[in-house]
């Protein structure tokens, strides 16, 4: 398939304002329309572009469609010192996720750890997004959830039952950047196959195979096959796991009752999400943590490399350096560009501003 790189880039607070203004004429209030804007922008600005701006059709059209609540009522059903249950009221994930992010964080000041699930939730952009939200208070953050698509079998079958379910894991450091780990239980996740599409670009052999067993590359065939799991069997068996942690055990979706919602734009998703939040404070000194955890990632980033290696990254570090690379502009691609320019079009709202192509 023809390989277009050419993209555009674009302020991140422009990206922002411009993510605002479709959900507001979605429906979405302004405060919680300000809060998802945030959210997808830092998805686009951290470089987790299948995540990010480019699911701005989509959610407006669920929205439009019924499929997600643009006025939820979030709620706890279910609670205990150090753990809740927080029905969604099929709000858009980004709200819903940071609902219980937040109550996870404030139950863990007290019982020192605290677990929140979510049920009648949505897809909330890029796991990290969560994990990285208790560092800022000095506490560790590991985030779990069904995706909201099946693109996996069980290892050996042919069925798609299991998707994605991504896991992600935020670890406070020092004077070093905080260790991020954001994880796939795929080999690649779901919106990295509708990036490279949306670009014009192959996939590498490895990300999927079709129904023969034969590598599948064209992301625009994506549907003829299934993505694969990392590590082969033991990928299946960490994404069965998480689904049962983040989904079956709040009721919400898992297995066949997963709604794609890259096909459907109309039925509720009941998505799954959990965050386990653990305090610091509650094993000790956090300067004494994050000075330890300093040294490891030093001690990792000096350490012998193979011929030819020039760094050794920790997980985050990239993440980390876009952030300050794309503070001068987010590249975002040319297509995708043009298909938010129609939407607002369509709305009749102010296009988004660029600054510059190539």
């Amino acid at each position: 398939m023809e390989k277009d790189q050419k993209h555009r880039l674009v302020d991140a607070g422009a990206l922002q304002a411009f993510i605002r203004s479709v959900l507001r004429h979605s429906g979405l209030p302004e405060a919680d329309a300000g809060t998802v804007a945030a959210l997808m922008a830092e998805a686009d600005l951290q470089g987790s572009d299948g995540h990010g701006v480019i699911r701005l059709p989509q959610y407006h059209k669920r929205l439009q469609t019924g499929g997600m609540n643009p006025r939820p009522n979030i709620r706890v059903v279910t609670e205990r010192a150090a753990m809740a249950v927080v029905d969604g009221d099929n709000g858009m994930g980004h709200l819903v996720m940071s609902f219980a992010a937040k109550l996870a964080i404030e139950k863990a000041r007290t019982a020192g750890v605290a677990w929140v699930g979510t049920r009648a939730s949505n897809h909330a952009g890029p796991a990290s997004l969560y994990a990285r939200m208790p560092i800022e208070h000095d506490m560790i953050g590991m985030y779990f959830a069904v995706g909201n698509a099946n693109h996996l079998p069980p290892w050996g079958g042919m069925e798609m039952l299991l998707s994605t379910n991504p896991i992600a894991v935020g670890i406070p450091s020092g004077s070093e950047p905080s260790v991020v780990l954001d994880m796939a239980t795929t080999v690649a996740a779901y919106g990295k196959v509708k990036a490279k599409a949306k670009r014009g670009e192959a996939m590498p052999e490895g990300w999927m195979i079709d129904r023969q067993g034969r590598p599948l590359l064209d992301p625009t065939r994506a549907h003829e096959g299934f993505l694969l799991p990392i590590g082969g069997h033991k990928g299946y068996g960490l994404a069965l796991i998480v689904g049962l942690l983040a989904g079956t055990l709040h009721g919400a979706a898992m297995g066949r009752d997963v709604v794609d919602f890259n096909q459907d734009h109309v039925t509720p998703t009941n998505t799954g999400q959990a965050i386990l939040v653990i305090d610091l404070n509650a094993f000790g000194a956090p300067a004494d943590f994050k000075q330890a955890v300093d040294k490891l990632v030093r001690d990792i980033h000096d350490s012998e490399r193979m011929p030819g290696v020039e760094r050794i990254w920790l997980p985050g570090e990239q993440s980390h350096a876009r952030r300050a690379e794309y503070a001068a502009g987010i590249p975002i691609g040319a297509t995708i560009v043009d298909e938010l320019d129609q939407l607002a079009d369509r709305l009749a709202l102010e296009k988004l501003v660029c600054l510059t192509s190539s």
